[in-house]
């Protein structure tokens, strides 16, 4: 799968996102019934049976709406979710007051394409790669994040296919260490971009590694000396 014009898939899910938030109705607060009135047991089982199956029901609603991908979803199900998946709202609210896709970690993001019905690229990263992830995001280097969603978003449905690339060099994405090499060499080119915009995203990713690679070299030989 060879891919044009992707540019910063990351920020692409938010983007697509429904920017109108439904707004939660402000709740009545409860009246204190403490000294004024005696609930009988009778009474507190049938509310709290209540509360349970409004809390069942509501489960229901978010579980249907999570089950549709996000092009079948109405503005009425992007507010319910919001108004109801309390997770969700904060990672939406995190990404709209913190500077969009970029602040937030992997499994922030996963979180919110799963519940959002985006296409979920987190979920084709290792541990590792997830750990990566979140370095690159706490150090603000939001063009390195990119590129290494882009190698997530290439990885789908590949099933461990063969990509052969426009030089003859064949590779597996799936499987294929993300390391400088074969960013540099690989997974670069599975995006195609006339702009130059994706490969200065790759080339970043690229020198974090290297740099990465190389304090790590040097603090191998600090101990070996």
């Amino acid at each position: 799968m060879i891919t044009q014009s992707i540019g910063n898939a990351a920020a692409a899910y938010i983007s697509a996102a429904r920017s109108s938030l439904g707004r939660q109705a402000s709740m009545p607060q409860p009246a204190d019934f403490a000294g004024s009135v005696q609930i009988s047991g009778a009474a507190r089982a049938a509310l709290a049976s209540e509360t349970s199956a409004g809390d069942a029901g509501v489960q229901r609603r978010i579980d249907e709406i999570k089950a549709k991908p996000g092009v079948f979803r109405t503005q009425e199900d992007g507010d319910y979710l919001y108004a109801h998946d309390k997770r969700f709202a904060e990672i939406r609210d995190k990404s709209r007051d913190d500077g969009g896709a970029e602040s937030l970690t992997a499994d922030e993001l996963d979180y919110l394409q799963k519940a959002g019905g985006f296409v979920n690229t987190m979920a084709e990263l290792s541990t590792d790669e997830k750990a990566l992830y979140d370095e690159l995001v706490a150090q603000g280097n939001t063009e390195a994040a990119a590129a290494l969603n882009l190698i997530a978003m290439s990885r789908i449905g590949m099933g461990g296919q063969q990509i052969t690339l426009p030089n003859g060099r064949v590779f597996d994405p799936t499987t294929t260490e993300i390391t400088a090499d074969n960013v540099r060499n690989l997974f670069r080119y599975l995006h195609v971009d006339e702009t130059g915009h994706t490969d200065r995203l790759f080339e970043s990713l690229t020198s974090y590694l290297e740099r990465r690679d190389d304090a790590k070299t040097a603090a191998r030989n600090r101990v070996d000396t």
